[in-house]
């Protein structure tokens, strides 16, 4: 064991999110084998639907307290639609953990990897590379906790505050100078509604506030329903988008379709102290316990915690093991025993 022994609370949650963690864990453990300066203690917790069928809980008190306690947090894929709360919404602890540890950067890495599933008939969508930061801390989302339900009437609220969206902003300022760093265009679009939305004019609003502290990015705006169509039309021409949690829970979908689907797309929910690491599909307990959940979105989820951790602690080794893994995951569509063992031979022999 190093110093540098990092707590990470792991919670494979429901269905395909057993399946596509234990190699993951076996993964990491292999990475840091090979490139050394840190290890991992992993902690498991039982959450999300079979949890709160067996205790009457999706996310325990000692669970919170735990993953406050750890490095970074490590989540496979929670809920079931046939499990639901009284209200009739599905279990999802993912959200809890959100607005607990107020993550409010949503990093949704969209690229196409050489193996994965042709989408788009045009050359250039080998090229396609962007990020969405979704807030995910408020926006739309906000009405799981300010939304009424009357006889005739539901109302759902779209919160937008100052003190979360200029963190949001700068963070994705920050994210875009990176890029640009590594030859990427530096360009940061705000994603709004703010010719119908009056709390989304506020947020393009406090966006221009920001952009003049990052005189290096092209900042820019476009309405969520033209990026939709563009994101179809011409998603290589992205670099880095910023937007509402809803808007970007929806556009994130669309982005991991053009690159092959929901199994090739990571996640990192990020905040000032904590941060959550994801696959961005779901518990598919259609194919749950069948082997074929392709666990490369958790391995590339994997990938973000360490080059996050690299981040926070100044730690050089993490990033070289983050790099490792995003090389070795080629895209292939295959079961989850074969993508895992793809996987770990290219980085073993690296």
């Amino acid at each position: 064991m190093t110093d540098n022994a990092f707590r990470i609370a792991v919670m494979p949650g429901d269905g395909i999110g057993h399946e596509v963690m234990a190699p993951t864990l076996e993964l990491l453990d292999a990475v840091a084998a090979q490139v050394g300066g840190f290890d991992f203690v992993f902690e498991h917790h039982a959450v999300g639907a079979q949890a709160y069928l067996d205790s009457g809980t999706a996310l325990s008190d000692e669970t919170i307290t735990a993953a406050g306690a750890a490095d970074a947090i490590l989540f496979g894929a929670a809920g079931d639609p046939a499990v639901r709360y009284p209200d009739g919404t599905e279990i999802a602890p993912q959200l809890t953990l959100r607005e607990h540890f107020e993550l409010y950067a949503g990093v949704r890495p969209i690229r196409a990897l050489p193996a994965s599933p042709a989408v788009l008939t045009d050359v250039r969508a080998a090229d396609i590379d962007f990020v969405i930061v979704r807030e995910s801390t408020e926006g739309l989302f906000a009405s799981r906790r300010l939304g009424t339900v009357e006889d005739d009437v539901a109302r759902g609220v779209m919160e937008i505050t100052r003190a979360t969206s200029e963190k949001l902003f700068d963070f994705s300022f920050d994210l875009a100078s990176q890029r640009r760093a590594r030859g990427r265009p530096g360009r940061l679009t705000c994603v709004d509604k703010a010719n119908v939305i009056t709390a989304l004019a506020f947020f393009r609003q406090i966006f221009d506030q920001r952009a003049v502290n990052f005189p290096e990015i092209t900042a820019d705006h476009a309405y969520v329903d033209a990026t939709a169509l563009d994101l179809v039309r011409q998603p290589w021409n992205f670099d880095v988008l910023v937007t509402e949690n809803m808007f970007g829970d929806i556009l994130s979908d669309l982005g991991a379709a053009l690159i092959g689907g929901m199994g090739f797309a990571p996640s990192a929910d990020i905040g000032d102290k904590h941060a959550v690491f994801q696959p961005c599909h779901g518990s598919a307990p259609d194919i749950a316990g069948q082997g074929l959940a392709n666990p490369a979105a958790m391995f590339l989820s994997a990938s973000l915690m360490l080059e996050w951790l690299g981040q926070r602690h100044g730690l050089e080794a993490c990033r070289e093991g983050a790099e490792l893994i995003t090389a070795a995951v080629d895209g292939s569509s295959a079961g989850t025993a074969e993508v895992a063992s793809a996987v770990m031979a290219r980085i073993a022999g690296t």
